[in-house]
């Protein structure tokens, strides 16, 4: 199976790099590609809104966008990564994301899987809905396939995360594909 794996948090070593590290980890053990994006790490505008490309062409921007395009249209499966940004996804994942209307004909609809992985540094489970009720819309919308979440809360320092369960699920997440 062909992956992307994209995350969105600008901490090189945070707590949900190390999360998509492990997914990747068990993911290609399993014998599945991955391609991993890092948003953070590179340059997309958000969507303009021109529709020039029609929701099925070429988006007038030339940006770093066209690296991931062919292989989010090419993906067997899509993984969203992000820690928690004032309750919401992180703003360079969500440009990524809000780019996904120049193929939006080419990718809503096809048999694709997806999973999310996400951290936050409180520990109330409610704080984490409006995150979680996003990723199942989005999922929804587009009509793939939810093969899990990860939801790590009480994470906030740089490697915090590495004493508690969450890598392991993620990797299992991964293995288990």
């Amino acid at each position: 199976m062909k992956i992307v794996v994209l995350t969105g948090s600008p901490r090189h070593n945070g707590n949900t790099n190390y999360l998509a590290d492990r997914f990747i980890a068990g993911a290609q053990e399993k014998g599945h590609t991955v391609f991993r994006f890092d948003c953070a790490a590179r340059k997309v505008a958000g969507c303009m809104a021109c529709n020039r490309c029609g929701m099925d062409g070429d988006c007038v921007l030339k940006d770093d966008f066209d690296q991931v395009r062919p292989r989010l249209i090419e993906a067997d499966m899509v993984v969203f990564v992000t820690p928690m940004y004032y309750f919401g996804f992180s703003a360079q994942l969500k440009n990524v994301i809000d780019r996904f209307y120049a193929i939006n004909g080419r990718i809503k609809g096809a048999p694709k899987k997806t999973a999310f992985l996400m951290a936050y540094a409180d520990t109330n489970p409610k704080e984490a809905e409006a995150m979680l009720l996003h990723y199942r819309t989005l999922a929804d919308y587009l009509g793939w396939e939810n093969m899990g979440t990860v939801v790590a809360p009480g994470v906030w320092t740089a490697g915090s995360i590495r004493n508690t369960r969450y890598g392991d699920d993620a990797y299992k997440l991964g293995k288990n594909l």
